[in-house]
């Protein structure tokens, strides 16, 4: 009985349990070949470190616990990320000089403290007795050991029947005291047989050679409703592993004296007794079942992504379907067949492969003088061998080992020599689990759960956890809350966005500056719009961060009711939140690019939709202008504009409160290419429809030509005629002005339709209306109706003409 009185907290106290358990048993009266030797070794940065700390542990790249005796080693078992064969041959090859340091103070101990060791004895067969069983078992049992198309239940049918014949024959000569050591001694006979066919011939059981691997039988997706599942045969041996993928919450949790408090990765190892032809009732876990779940476990955990990347809990549960020889190695290829079936994303394949001996011994000398090393052994094969070398990893290195061996102890050479058949039988196993799956799935394919998580304040937790019940009940979601970090785990991802609404709309998040929410705005202001957002919270959504450009009236751009995104950009001194519409919108382009670059058709600005826009047939004629002089302008069928200005009904929804509407119907015509202000410096000047007493004297209609054979015609218009210097009478006015080909520096006439604090609203000829912003020092006395001779200087977000006055 090993127990810990004290700890650190800092070491394992494993290594020292079982150095005291042999220096326990140096003390006491019980015969025993000790004592023995533990050390653990880590490698950190390429360096191997002594026994290292738990923290240590985190670091290091190698797991190593070794126990010997002082020429041969006893046990090893290893976690490792990957080591190479070489690498690890140093590693155990140190343990072993540093572990028989262990031993000499054990033998001080025992020679001034220890107790005189019993006398036993051992209840042998007589060698008369032994002989009579061998001469009447050996000629059958070779017989079925050398007919390879025996399977593993057909051959231990075939060897019982052998033994009930020796029991018969013994029974009808009466011969009581080798019927006591049947068994026993037709066990030996077996063994003798099998290893000598081994040793000398090079034969094994099945008729394979001693480095060659069974047939091999992948499958994955096997139950497609389940998260991940694969099935892995070698030879007889078959194992269905399965994958669950849960919540951080549902890690199991340890109760240990070091080491993490939970463990989200879990691998349960099940050895059915159906997989053997055996009746038994299913207890609890036993010892094997533990040992090899945690050897598998071990050898996937490696290739795992880091929590960060991959947070889900994951339970792999391996199913032994049946069994001969291996099984916690087939274990370790279902896995990671299934794990990649589930979509977790492991970086490559881990594959496990057994490695015996089988060795003759010198008597005189006790030590080993022939041996062979068997690749893949059968469970027969183990029984009646000396080694079962269980050694798990990828291609590039190994990632698990665990030994046992049943003489009193084998050779590190011998060992060492065991590692370069693993690795070539390993990378054969692994070719042919790639053939089925060599990259993970899709996490959402199938049934795969979706997982959010979320950071949330101690006021929201709060919250949180009154309404976490009420969350799960009306969206079928698992809400679970952990170190302030709430994990929310849907089975589709319609329940994950009813789940995560739902959460935002009760609780809220903790607000980001620079992070985009969606809002609803609750009410507008002068200043500003108030919008509620993340679960009831109110922001402030000021005027200058409505758009890029200048805004006279909050009621221009929003509407109470209406749903923005916005992006929190801090909060004022009143403790108000900042939010900004302008931070989510692109940004305008600049003057300079509007007058050098033509923009394509599909990037025309304004609220006229593309299919909207008129389109002329690629045959349509180009119309022509006839002057007064005699020359004719050739115009383009179809041009596409810079901007395009909506309508006044959509320009200003608040006016329709402030008086009657005083627009025309903007006529339809073919967009005109820009011409900058330099070729003529073209002006022209536009009146509102109202007024019927402009002067149209010198004036000469044009009346502008079908267009080809879309049928597409426009009105007439009056253009200001031409004076003899080449400029335009600016005391003549067009009587039908459209604005739809509104450009930068063209110059109108428009007329005051409304006076506000910081500007004016013009309206044009057509209708439509644009925006004068007040200067600092400029005229701000105006009255309504009053004509103005402006010029178009720049277009707001909306596409809204800004003009300027001119003298």
């Amino acid at each position: 009985m090993v127990n810990v009185l004290s700890s650190d907290g800092k070491q394992d106290p494993d290594v020292m349990a079982a150095n005291a358990s042999s220096a326990a048993l140096m003390l006491s009266d019980i015969p025993w070949n000790g004592p023995i030797g533990v050390i653990r070794v880590g490698r950190i940065d390429g360096n191997f470190i002594l026994n290292p700390t738990v923290d240590e542990l985190g670091s290091s790249d190698l797991n190593l616990i070794y126990a010997c005796s002082r020429d041969k080693t006893l046990m090893i078992d290893v976690q490792a990320r990957e080591i190479t064969e070489r690498d690890l041959q140093a590693g155990m090859k140190l343990a072993h000089s540093e572990a028989i340091k262990c031993i000499d103070p054990q033998i001080r101990l025992a020679k001034r403290a220890g107790k005189e060791k019993k006398e036993y004895k051992i209840s042998l067969i007589s060698d008369t007795s032994y002989e009579k069983i061998r001469t009447f078992s050996e000629a059958p049992i070779e017989e079925v050991f050398t007919d390879s198309s025996y399977g593993k239940f057909e051959r231990g049918e075939a060897l019982e029947k052998i033994t009930q014949t020796v029991k018969a024959k013994l029974e009808e000569e009466n011969d009581e005291d080798s019927l006591k050591f049947l068994h026993k001694a037709v066990d030996t006979v077996r063994k003798q047989v099998i290893r000598k066919r081994i040793i000398e011939e090079g034969l094994r059981v099945d008729g394979r050679q001693l480095d060659e691997v069974r047939p091999l039988y992948c499958e994955s997706n096997t139950y497609p409703v389940l998260h991940g599942s694969a099935l892995f045969s070698r030879g007889d041996t078959q194992v269905l592993c399965t994958v669950t993928l849960g919540a951080p919450g549902d890690a199991q949790r340890l109760d240990s004296i070091v080491g993490p408090p939970t463990k989200r990765f879990m691998l349960h190892y099940s050895f059915p007794p159906f997989s053997i032809n055996e009746v038994a009732k299913r207890g609890g876990l036993n010892r094997r079942e533990v040992g090899h779940g945690t050897l598998a476990e071990k050898a996937l955990l490696a290739v795992l992504p880091p929590e960060s990347d991959f947070p889900y809990a994951v339970r792999v549960n391996s199913e032994v379907m049946a069994s001969d020889g291996s099984t916690s190695m087939a274990s370790v290829c279902g896995g990671s067949m299934a794990l990649m079936d589930a979509g977790i994303p492991v970086r490559e394949h881990v594959a496990g492969v057994s490695v015996g001996l089988v060795s003759q011994v010198d008597p005189a000398t006790g030590d080993i003088s022939n041996y062979r090393i068997l690749t893949d052994i059968l469970g027969l094969e183990d029984h009646l061998g000396d080694m079962d070398f269980k050694i798990a990893g990828t291609r590039k290195g190994i990632t698990a080992i665990q030994l046992d061996i049943k003489p009193a102890g084998i050779p590190l050479d011998i060992i060492c020599e065991s590692l370069e058949p693993a690795r070539k039988a390993r990378n054969q196993i692994l070719d042919r689990m790639d053939q089925e799956i060599s990259t993970a799935r899709a996490i959402n394919d199938g049934s795969s759960p979706r997982l959010a998580t979320l950071s949330f304040s101690s006021d929201s937790l709060r919250k949180l956890l009154f309404h976490r019940k009420k969350i799960e009940q009306e969206t079928g979601a698992r809400v679970s809350v952990s170190d302030g970090t709430v994990t929310i785990v849907a089975k589709t991802q319609e329940i994950m966005d009813k789940a995560i609404e739902k959460v935002e709309f009760l609780v809220g998040r903790e607000i980001e500056v620079g992070r985009t929410y969606k809002g609803i705005v609750s009410s507008i202001k002068e200043y500003g719009a108030f919008v509620e957002f993340n679960g009831g919270q109110q922001g402030l959504l000021h005027i200058s961060e409505l758009s890029h450009e200048p805004v006279a009236k909050v009621s221009d751009v929003v509407t109470v009711g209406q749903s923005l995104s916005l992006r929190c950009i801090g909060q004022d001194v009143r403790g108000n939140i900042k939010l900004s519409l302008k931070a989510t919108l692109p940004q305008p382009r600049s003057k300079k690019d509007l007058k050098t670059k033509d923009p394509l058709p599909s990037e025309v600005s304004g609220w006229t939709a593309v299919e909207n826009m008129i389109s002329v047939d690629v045959d349509a004629e180009a119309s022509s202008t006839e002057h007064e002089n005699g020359t004719t302008e050739e115009a383009p069928a179809f041009s596409t504009p810079s901007v395009i200005i909506r309508s006044a009904a959509d320009c200003d929804a608040q006016d329709d409160a402030n008086g009657p509407k005083k627009r025309a119907k903007a006529a339809k015509s073919s967009p005109r290419p820009y011409k900058p202000a330099s070729e003529g410096h073209e002006v022209r000047k536009a009146t509102a429809k109202k007024s019927t007493s402009a002067t149209t004297k010198k004036t000469k209609k044009i009346k502008i030509e079908e267009s080809g054979s879309n049928g597409l015609q426009t009105s007439g218009s009056d253009v200001p005629e031409k004076t003899a210097d080449n400029t335009l009478d600016l005391n003549q006015s067009p009587t039908n002005f459209q604005s739809g080909a509104m450009k930068l520096g063209d110059v109108v006439t428009a007329k005051v339709y409304q006076i506000r604090a910081f500007g004016l609203v013009l309206e044009l000829s057509d209708g439509a209306r644009g925006m004068h912003k007040f200067e600092a020092n400029g005229q701000k006395e105006f009255e309504v109706g009053q004509e103005l001779l402006v010029k178009c200087s720049s277009f707001n977000a909306k596409g809204i003409p800004v003009f300027s006055l001119l003298d």
